[in-house]
């Protein structure tokens, strides 16, 4: 479950932030880099700050993790 949470808020914040840069200001795809690099940051380092909030949420962890997506 923690899996699902995880892929959709992330891709709503992909989608959100490049809607943002097409109609707000081009400096919304920093934010879309942003995400890139913390999804590459806790692939290497186990590390995921949104898989802790979710969890701290009571998102029940089924044998994945986001770090391993």
């Amino acid at each position: 479950m923690l899996n699902t949470y995880f892929r959709v808020i992330v891709g709503t914040m992909v989608l959100l932030s490049v809607v943002l840069s097409v109609y707000v200001s081009p400096n919304w795809m920093w934010f879309t880099v942003f995400i890139g690099v913390n999804l590459i940051q806790s692939a290497f380092t186990k590390w995921c700050l949104l898989e802790i909030i979710l969890v701290k949420l009571g998102v029940k962890n089924e044998g994945g993790s986001c770090s391993s997506c």
